[in-house]
């Protein structure tokens, strides 16, 4: 059937830079790897320049996701089902971000932005720091952020675990169609038909602009901190990585420790939260990797010092971002969801 008044090249278009970025993440992965590995012969030098590129067009790809999806929110293409799902024709222009990070696939993306931004800047300091004596941190560190970009790509394509119905992830370029089986399919205009479902009343609040891309930058940027203690155990380095780690640590805590505070401060102002302290699992699930991101940061201080609590330092930053993960999964995916 041909269908009446669908606009399906900015789905295409999306399509096309998931799957470019996904493989573009994998190959800075990779050539990062090798990177590491042969950085003492003539062809690790290939393998960086590789790398960099690789990780250039990931970057590009992600910015052209984020913007075909807010061009078809703005423009409130009911076909797709992520904008049926969170905008509608009265939602304010104003909360058309907040409808964007609302998903969890807006969410996911708003993660990979900041990875992006983050691993950019790491690349100049990098840059910066060539020539200094330094190990190259550049492969362990871009390496893990590479690896981190593509688990994320895959939740936003939307593939199927092999030899199973078990699906991972959810593409936001899907039509309402592809997704619901419904009669009014069954006519070719039914696009005059339907109106979107909208934002979550409770969510048109300036808090939801603002909150959601701290508490994320303070999310992925913990990932430096992780990259660097696997970049210590990977070089066989364990005590040169805490310097350079020291500052990016404090970043991350300071920033999502503000996310963590701006969430506390709107819980309060809309009462139907019950207030930050009322031990909602969802409002309190960013706390955990915060307080043992906290605890890494003071070991660090001690360990660069002393020489002492190396590991502890190690394991609290390794932990911190194996808790952000678990957090994001467990409020993401809904299990906290009734909590």
């Amino acid at each position: 059937m041909q269908y009446i008044g669908e606009h399906l090249l900015p789905g295409r278009i999306g399509h096309t830079a998931l799957a470019i970025g996904f493989a573009a993440s994998l190959m800075a992965l990779v050539s990062w790897f090798f990177a590491t590995r042969r950085q003492h012969l003539p062809e690790g030098e290939s393998w960086k320049k590789l790398a960099r590129t690789a990780f250039h067009v990931h970057g590009l790809g992600v910015l052209t996701v984020i913007g075909t999806l807010f061009y078809i929110m703005i423009n409130k293409y009911y076909e797709y089902h992520y904008v049926w799902a969170h905008v509608n024709d009265e939602l304010p222009m104003q909360y058309i971000a907040s409808a964007f990070w609302e998903g969890q696939e807006g969410s996911f993306l708003l993660w990979m932005f900041w990875n992006a931004v983050l691993g950019w800047v790491l690349l100049w300091r990098f840059r910066k720091m060539a020539g200094s004596g330094q190990p190259f941190w550049e492969g362990p560190v871009m390496a893990v952020i590479a690896l981190v970009q593509a688990f994320l790509f895959i939740m936003l394509l939307g593939v199927y675990l092999p030899g199973t119905e078990v699906k991972v992830g959810s593409n936001p370029f899907l039509l309402l169609r592809e997704v619901m089986d419904a009669p009014i399919f069954a006519k070719a205009d039914y696009l005059q038909l339907i109106q979107g479902n909208g934002l979550n009343p409770l969510l048109q609040n300036y808090w939801m602009t603002i909150h959601p891309p701290v508490l994320f930058l303070g999310f992925a940027s913990v990932v430096v901190p992780f990259g660097f203690s696997v970049a210590g155990l990977w070089l066989d380095q364990h005590k040169k990585w805490l310097t350079p780690v020291l500052p990016w640590a404090a970043f991350s805590g300071f920033v999502l420790g503000l996310g963590i505070l701006m969430g506390g401060a709107w819980a309060y102002e809309a009462l139907s939260f019950g207030g930050y302290w009322a031990w909602d699992p969802v409002e309190n699930m960013s706390l955990v990797p915060w307080l043992v991101l906290v605890a890494g940061l003071h070991t660090n201080l001690v360990a660069r010092a002393t020489g002492h609590s190396i590991r502890s330092t190690y394991l609290f930053y390794l932990l911190a971002f194996v808790l952000v993960v678990y957090s994001t999964f467990l409020t993401r995916s809904g299990i906290l969801g009734d909590s």
